[in-house]
């Protein structure tokens, strides 16, 4: 007897034995893929993580349904790091896999039930629910069983089919669909038997009365003398105005011959390696001391202002690692920058970059994930955002961490909640090979790392062309606010230096990270503001579709004409959001084209790319967005950055907001002047004398890292304690409660003061669930595996409460 145990993408810590015979077992390997049985009536694509021949102890196995590949999808090296992923973030390896493979990968059971053949008589003893199914069934041959819940119109119909089933009167089968179809693309030659010359005149002699037939043949000898290429029929259709009737008629007349071809749907197309473009000064200073910093440090922090030319020192890295047929992934924190990125790099790389990122559909992914597997050549840069990290690299040289501050790399839900740019440091050394980070505001746990030598540190001081940094100026509303001086959200400074730089043919950027109209909407006679009714937050009024949204569970309604509770038509929006500032801007500058960049104008898979092409040809003058603008991008004309409020970003409960603040309007206002001229920028608040930002206005990176660090090591946060956040989720309030609590004093009993909380977070309930947090400190000296060993044991017998059993936990390792 032969055991394989697979893993199953479901959240159960152990692996699943299932029986095989001798030849499956000489073929399966780790990795594979086979679809198996799974409790009463499911089937899943489970991954082979051992062939043994040990049988399990007190169970009978189920056999194996089929193997689905030839060779494993899944290294070796991807497996090491999955499992440390599992464990480190606490988590089960079959989330991992989840999380980490292609959804075409994995398997899903659809049910179908159909009438078994026998008859059935007694249509009376059957319960209404089970009549209406049956009856059903004799219209169709076969139901899915997402039909059968509609027909019932209820969720739980389990149980009806399984009395059916035990009466005889159903059966069911279960059918796993392969979801991964290649692409294929139709091509059309002419019959072999029509090549001679005589053959083709008789033919188009023939064809003297099809004058469509006859066009179409003429057309496909014209192109056939143009080009040496395949000719597709959709081209062939387009250039001789055929229907697809006229080309299968020809098929059908065996005329013409029709082939296909699997074309691979990421494509490049374009001139490809420009020259790479020669370094400063600076910048070979900076190279220089990377590749020496190398051969001492696996991890390097390039830390360097922004537009200091970054990105043409990774080209450099890039070009040396691929010479040696190394492979390297190249990670971004956000989509929108892999568009800008890729068109640089493809200019040096041209053909052998793949993007890999979640907005591309599920057969995309498997191709780049088939294509790394086999170290095709145009798969030897992968650019991606943090789900690339989960690609099958046989040989990985260097992976670069661009933005690495970015909280865009941490992923918060579902599990494995990790944290993209720690678990690159971990690949790197699965593979031996080398980290590289960067970025203008580097967050404190890695300066703090570089500092103590735990990683290399490498500065770039200067921008690239010795331009200057912008000019950073604060502007006090509360001041305009008294002496009459604003228009709207708009101080007369900025508006001022707006007309300057749009009369000037150039472009503007503001940022207000609110997205929506207005963040709330009040009576101004009896004070009440609509509320979401799932989560416990304001709702957002939205003017272009005329409708108050939810943020946290997309919950919407028509905005209301009149107060709900009073009834009188006092309606006043408080707050502002981007909607509002475009609205503003479009009355204040009515010949000015206004666009705005945030997640409801991105929703499309190419709407970033079709923004930023707008922005760099200078289609638009003014940009309005939320954070997605500070990440990074690189735009030639822009000469003035305004910061509508700084001070939400300032007050907000959490203890990452001062140097998250600090990274924002830094990277804001790095995109201001990057060309010859200096940019300028200015920032709204109403407390211009804040610490922060008068380190902003100077640019001193170090002041602020040397505060927070003092703050941080003072009141016991990272990088000094490591944290993990425990989340309790239910309907019921008083149960929520009631469970943290309990969970809380089993861990008090070990940690004493390094627990923190039960507590509510600043939004207490989403989608109808309560919410309770429970942080968990840990000092350096404390073993960071016994603390989860023990965590995790309290989660054991707090699941075998049964009072607790709706409760949901999250555990959330290194939540920040």
């Amino acid at each position: 007897m032969y055991f394989i145990d697979a893993i199953l993408p479901i959240p159960l810590k152990q692996t699943f034995t299932y029986s095989v015979n001798k030849d499956e077992a000489a073929f399966l390997k780790q990795g594979m893929r086979v679809a198996v049985p799974f409790g009463k009536s499911k089937v899943y694509t489970g991954i082979v993580y051992q062939v043994h021949d040990q049988p399990p102890v007190g169970y009978e196995t189920k056999s194996i349904d089929h193997i689905l590949d030839e060779e494993p999808i899944i290294t070796s090296i991807q497996m090491k790091h999955w499992e440390w992923l599992a464990g480190y973030y606490m988590c089960s390896l079959g989330e991992v896999i989840k999380a980490a493979l292609p959804g075409a990968f994995l398997l899903e059971s659809e049910t179908i039930i159909k009438l078994s053949s026998r008859n059935f008589q007694q249509e009376e003893s059957l319960s209404d629910d089970e009549f209406v199914l049956y009856e059903a069934l004799q219209h169709q041959s076969s139901l899915h069983i997402n039909d059968a819940r509609a027909i019932l119109d209820r969720k739980n119909i389990v149980s009806i089919i399984q009395k059916l089933l035990d009466k005889n009167i159903i059966e069911v089968e279960e059918t796993v669909y392969e979801q991964y179809v290649p692409k294929m693309k139709r091509y059309i030659k002419l019959a072999p038997k029509y090549t001679s010359e005589e053959k083709l005149r008789e033919l188009l002699d023939a064809l003297t009365r099809a004058h469509k037939q006859r066009e179409v043949l003429m057309h496909l000898f014209m192109l056939n003398t143009k080009t040496k290429k395949p000719i597709s029929s959709t081209a062939l259709q387009k250039k001789s105005e055929a229907s697809a009737a006229t080309l299968k008629a020809l098929i059908d007349k065996g005329i013409l011959e029709e082939y296909y071809v699997q074309q691979d749907r990421v494509e490049f197309s374009g001139e490809a390696s420009s020259e790479i473009k020669t370094l400063n000064e600076a910048q070979i200073k900076a190279y220089g001391e990377i590749k020496s910093s190398f051969e001492t440090n696996d991890t390097v922090l390039l830390h360097g202002v922004t537009s200091s030319g970054k990105t043409e020192i990774y080209v450099r890295l890039i070009e040396e690692v691929i010479a040696t047929g190394k492979q390297v992934l190249y990670m971004l924190p956000e989509i929108a920058l892999t568009t800008q990125l890729i068109t640089r790099l493809q200019k040096y790389f041209g053909e052998r970059i793949s993007v890999y990122h979640s907005k591309f559909s599920v057969n995309e992914r498997v191709e780049v994930w088939k294509n790394v597997l086999s170290e095709k050549p145009k798969s030897q840069i992968i650019i991606g955002a943090r789900s690339s990290l989960f690609l099958p690299f046989k040989n990985l040289g260097l992976i670069i961490v661009d933005e690495e501050h970015e909280p865009s790399f941490k992923q918060y839900s579902p599990a494995p909640r990790y944290n993209a740019r720690d678990s690159a440091i971990v690949l790197a050394n699965l593979h031996k090979a080398k980290l590289l980070m960067g970025s203008a505001t580097p967050s404190l746990e890695s300066y703090h790392n570089a500092k103590t030598g735990k990683f290399g540190l490498v500065t770039l001081k200067k921008r690239f062309g010795n331009v200057l940094m912008p000019d950073i100026e604060l502007v006090d509303i509360k001041e305009k606010t008294r002496k009459k001086q604003m228009t709207g959200h708009f101080s007369d400074r900025l508006l001022e230096e707006m007309r300057d730089v749009l009369k000037n043919g150039e472009q503007v950027i503001l940022f207000q990270n609110r997205r929506g109209f207005s963040p709330v909407v009040e009576c101004t006679t009896c004070g009440i503001s609509p509320q979401c009714p799932n989560c416990d937050v304001s709702l957002t009024f939205h003017q272009y579709k005329n409708q108050l949204r939810c943020h946290y569970c997309g919950y919407h309604m028509a905005m209301m004409k009149s107060c709900i509770a009073c009834g009188s038509e006092t309606l006043d929006t408080k707050g502002f959001g981007t909607e509002q500032i475009e609205t503003e801007l479009k009355t204040l500058f009515p010949n000015s084209k206004v666009a705005r960049m945030d997640q409801d104008t991105t929703k499309g898979k190419h709407a970033y790319s079709k923004l930023i092409e707008a922005l760099e040809n200078e289609e638009i003058d003014i940009l309005v967005g939320t954070q997605m603008l500070a990440k990074g991008l690189d735009f030639r004309n822009i000469s003035l950055v305004g910061v509508m409020n700084a001070d939400n970003l300032l007050n907000f409960p959490d203890f990452r907001a001062h140097e998250r603040s600090f990274q924002l309007l830094q990277q804001v206002s790095g995109r201001a002047g990057r060309t010859q001229k200096r940019g300028k920028v200015l920032i709204q608040t109403y407390n211009p004398y804040h610490q922060i930002l008068k380190q902003v206005s100077v640019n001193d990176y170090e002041a602020m890292y040397k505060e927070q660090l003092d703050e941080r090591y003072n009141y016991k946060y990272p990088p000094f304690y490591r944290t993990i956040k425990i989340v309790f989720k239910d309907k019921g309030l008083e149960r929520v409660q009631k469970a943290s609590a309990w969970f809380g004093q089993a861990l008090e009993m070990q940690f004493k003061e390094n627990i923190l909380g039960p507590e509510p977070p600043p939004v207490g309930r989403i989608k109808n669930k309560y919410i309770m947090n429970i942080l968990v400190k840990i000092p350096k000296n404390q073993s960071l595996e016994k603390t989860k060993k023990y965590i995790e044991n309290v989660w054991r017998s707090f699941n075998s409460i049964k009072e607790f059993s709706s409760v949901r936990v999250n555990i959330d390792v290194d939540n920040y």
